[in-house]
């Protein structure tokens, strides 16, 4: 990937249909995958999941083309199966079966971290926009801390857990909190530095690797790319392809920032994990904190901000109608984890919100 090039891999939970609990059947699931399609599919930690990855991709039509195709290829695969794939951040009721797939390495992460590897499953999305040179890739990180609490909020798509609302828009989040190399990008001076800090963290043993540098945007380790892994996975493709956008986007408007010289905003370590905390709390139904000006705003003004620095780059791209179409929608609709919300409140049970997810992840 180089350029302005992107690509998606969204994370899937394979559920019960009567009960709603994580069914563990991702080896029956990516067996019935038509041979094409499961080229583009990826074994995950859990039994209960699928991952699906988009090509290279260079516009948001192509973008959003692939993900219908991945996501409908997957469900008809899991209906086979017995069981219902859904678009939700975090497991909504239960996971009988917590054990890793069938992978030698999945099962060295378990037995390196113990208890937390065997938490209920959790998805996420994860976007790719080429960036060439690791040293440039560096420099995007850092760009992107300030930005990337409002970003979550957008995508927060799991409130629920045990069947009950956690309070949080995205309990996913909050879950991923417990393993040690997971969080906000730490500032790095270079590529070089950012090296030795990842060095020091296998070293010391809080990464069992450098594979496991999973901050919530980081220079990929196989692609020219940077990737953002902060977001809830979408409950629509249009959700995320406005996510997409928007990362593209700021990807774009920050290396437009480091041609000029630029610097980026030194945020405060324990702000930051602040920010994201609140984010992950109040979703956009509330306040976030500004980094900037280090105070709490209404949720949409951020959401302002951040489409306002874009612009320009959304506009060279082509990606402006498309992104502000999308984040109308939203407004007027919520986020996932409101959606979420408002089937519940009125009237429906936890399985009829999960039977419309199920309904939601594929249409297109």
């Amino acid at each position: 990937m180089t350029g302005h090039t992107l690509g998606v891999e969204e994370e899937f939970l394979l559920l019960d249909p009567h009960t709603g609990e994580n069914a563990p059947l991702s080896g029956k699931v990516l067996g019935a995958l038509p041979d094409p399609v499961r080229d583009q599919s990826r074994l995950e930690f859990r039994h209960s999941m699928v991952e699906m990855v988009t090509p290279v991709c260079t516009g948001l039509a192509e973008l959003r083309e692939h993900l219908i195709g991945l996501r409908r290829a997957a469900a008809d695969a899991a209906a086979q199966a017995g069981a219902r794939l859904v678009a939700i951040g975090a497991t909504p009721v239960a996971e009988p079966c917590r054990e890793p797939t069938e992978s030698p390495r999945f099962h060295e992460i378990a037995r390196h971290y113990g208890p937390i590897a065997y938490d209920p499953a959790v998805c996420g999305c994860h976007v790719h926009v080429g960036v060439p040179g690791r040293d440039l890739a560096i420099e995007v990180c850092n760009h992107l801390r300030e930005w990337l609490p409002v970003v979550q909020a957008l995508s927060a798509n799991s409130p629920l857990y045990q069947g009950a609302d956690t309070g949080y828009a995205s309990w996913r989040s909050v879950q991923l909190l417990r393993w040690p190399s997971l969080g906000p990008t730490p500032f790095a001076a270079s590529a070089a530095d950012h090296d030795r800090a990842v060095a020091q963290l296998v070293d010391s043993g809080v990464m069992l690797d450098e594979s496991m540098v999973l901050w919530y945007a980081r220079p990929s380790a196989t692609f020219p790319t940077v990737e953002v892994r902060v977001g809830d996975v979408g409950t629509t493709v249009d959700d995320t392809v406005l996510v997409a956008g928007l990362i593209r986007g700021l990807v774009t408007a920050v290396r437009d920032d480091i041609a000029a010289g630029r610097a980026a905003v030194r945020v405060p370590d324990d702000l930051l994990r602040a920010a994201h905390w609140n984010a992950a709390r109040t979703g956009l139904d509330g306040t976030l904190t500004d980094v900037r000006s280090q105070r709490s705003r209404p949720a949409w003004d951020l959401v302002g901000d951040l489409v306002d620095f874009v612009r320009p780059a959304l506009k060279r791209l082509g990606d402006l109608d498309v992104v502000e179409a999308q984040l109308d929608r939203v407004r007027r609709e919520g986020t996932g984890a409101a959606r979420q919300r408002e089937i519940l409140r009125a009237g429906g049970s936890t399985g009829v919100m999960l039977d419309r997810l199920a309904e939601l992840t594929i249409s297109g």
